[in-house]
């Protein structure tokens, strides 16, 4: 039987288990794909935990990890057009990816180029969407001054990059550890922790004109003192009535095959490396959300599943 890491219920790490499943079946607009890839993201370990990202409701259990993932169709439902057996693509999947089978939807799922790696395929349904759509919601001109707090984790790297190829000048808020990275990026590396918001302040004497938030909590309490009347703040990491709270917006998730496309474009031309840093086996599931849920990844984590 095919293999998938899951939760049993909500909780700690100790919920999870890598166990034998039924190979799912697709339905009449889905596709199901061999599993080659799955990227590993805070949400994650934060919907282990209960937490349920806006627009979604519960699961049952187990469920399986995962919310991006690459790989191989082997089946495709009766109504799908454009896709067939064999096409590599990458998608987000409807019940999990850390496995070796998963469902795609069809509208949220898009042909992998030649030239993309799976593994960098799967990096692209989350972490890079989100930064794209994030990076386009704000729209800010070539010389602006955009701070990214949570800089160094797989969205932010991807956001200080395609903010930096339209010429944004761009602050990355991360711990003393990710500097290099953050200069590799063309980003300002702005040390986090207390007093972080002064060294912003003075990093950027002339102001800020956008925030994107990917920490939460305090920090973002923090970023959005840092705002002034024409700064545009927009947040990943809170619930859309907290960020309204304090004058912000969530991130306006475009959830489409386009999206998927034009990030695939932005990797395959060079604009945007997804700075996969690390990868682990499916076996090894667990050390993989450990090294995301530790808040000390630098770039993307990634889990590859052999063929």
């Amino acid at each position: 039987m095919p293999k998938a890491y899951v939760f049993t219920r909500h909780g700690g790490p100790e919920t999870e288990a890598l166990v034998d499943v039924e190979r799912p079946s697709p339905g009449p607009e889905e596709l199901l794909i061999a599993v080659r890839a799955a990227g590993v993201n805070p949400v994650d370990h934060k919907i282990r935990s209960g937490y349920r990202p806006p627009g979604q409701g519960g699961g049952a259990f187990p469920a399986v990890f995962g919310s991006e993932v690459s790989g191989v169709v082997v089946e495709a439902g009766k109504s799908v057009t454009g896709f067939a057996v064999g096409d590599e693509v990458f998608g987000a999947p409807v019940a999990g990816g850390y496995a070796e089978f998963a469902v795609l939807p069809q509208r949220l799922t898009a042909h992998k180029p030649a030239a993309l790696s799976f593994t960098d395929a799967a990096t692209i349904p989350v972490a890079g969407a989100t930064a794209y759509d994030g990076i386009r919601q704000l729209d800010l001109a070539a010389g602006s001054v955009l701070l990214i707090t949570g800089a160094g984790g797989g969205v932010g790297v991807a956001a200080a990059q395609i903010a930096r190829a339209e010429g944004v000048r761009v602050l990355g808020l991360a711990s003393d550890g990710k500097k290099d990275l953050l200069a590799a990026l063309g980003a300002v590396h702005v040390p986090s922790g207390p007093g972080w918001t002064e060294r912003a302040t003075a990093a950027a004497p002339e102001g800020i004109d956008g925030i994107y938030d990917l920490v939460g909590g305090e920090v973002f309490t923090e970023a959005a003192a840092l705002a002034g009347p024409g700064t545009k703040l927009i947040t990943a990491a809170v619930r859309p009535e907290e960020a309204e709270r304090l004058g912000g917006a969530r991130v306006e998730r475009a959830r489409t095959a386009a999206v998927l496309a034009a990030v695939a474009d932005l990797v395959v031309s060079g604009a945007l490396d997804p700075r996969v840093t690390r990868t682990f086996p499916l076996e090894r599931a667990e050390e993989a959300l450990r090294e995301v849920e530790s808040g000390h990844a630098r770039g993307k984590v990634v889990i590859e599943v052999a063929p």
